[in-house]
């Protein structure tokens, strides 16, 4: 495990250059940080959810985390929040709900009443971050608006849309746009 967490933290600084993003993401390397993720110490997760991070800013690493898995686990660590990871998690969503497997795999995992309890709760980067998901999600799919409606997200959009972040209320506005219109 040691080996594996060093291996992460090498990925790790290798994948702040961008073009060593295209070759780490080519070399199957991504599947491995998402099994770090899983399996590791806390060390080991932050290290591969920062490495992650960092590939998955490439679009090509996208579809390659995706389809590793990384979703299911990035949901797992926002729901354990003794790991201390859900800014992660989110920023590593946030970033993966801009491609289209990204959104498609986001809602299979039922991340949405997540999302929006982390809008409720959570400190205001996560409460920016899980609006920028939600809205990825809503955008491109009526169904997730009508979930979103169900939960009763109009509220805690409407005090993040006053509260918040620049960025976290310029996404409650677009959210409640949304949700409104429906």
């Amino acid at each position: 495990m040691e080996a594996r967490e060093n291996a992460a933290a090498t990925l790790f600084s290798l994948s702040v250059v961008d073009e060593n993003k295209v070759t780490i993401g080519a070399s199957g390397a991504i599947a491995f940080l998402v099994d770090l993720l899983r399996d590791g110490t806390l060390r080991g997760k932050k290290d591969a959810a920062t490495a992650l991070f960092n590939l998955s800013i490439y679009q090509g690493n996208k579809p390659r985390a995706v389809r590793a898995g990384v979703v299911p686990e990035l949901i797992n660590l926002l729901l354990d929040r003794s790991t201390g990871m859900i800014d992660e998690a989110l920023a590593i969503l946030a970033i993966l709900a801009t491609h289209q497997e990204g959104r498609v795999a986001i809602g299979q995992a039922e991340a949405i009443p997540v999302l929006v309890d982390l809008i409720k709760s959570g400190s205001p980067r996560n409460k920016e971050n899980a609006a920028a998901v939600l809205l990825a999600l809503i955008n491109n799919d009526h169904a997730h608006l009508a979930t979103t409606c169900q939960l009763h997200a109009i509220e805690p959009l409407t005090e993040l849309a006053h509260t918040g972040t620049p960025r976290a209320r310029r996404k409650a506005n677009a959210l409640l746009d949304y949700l409104i219109e429906q």
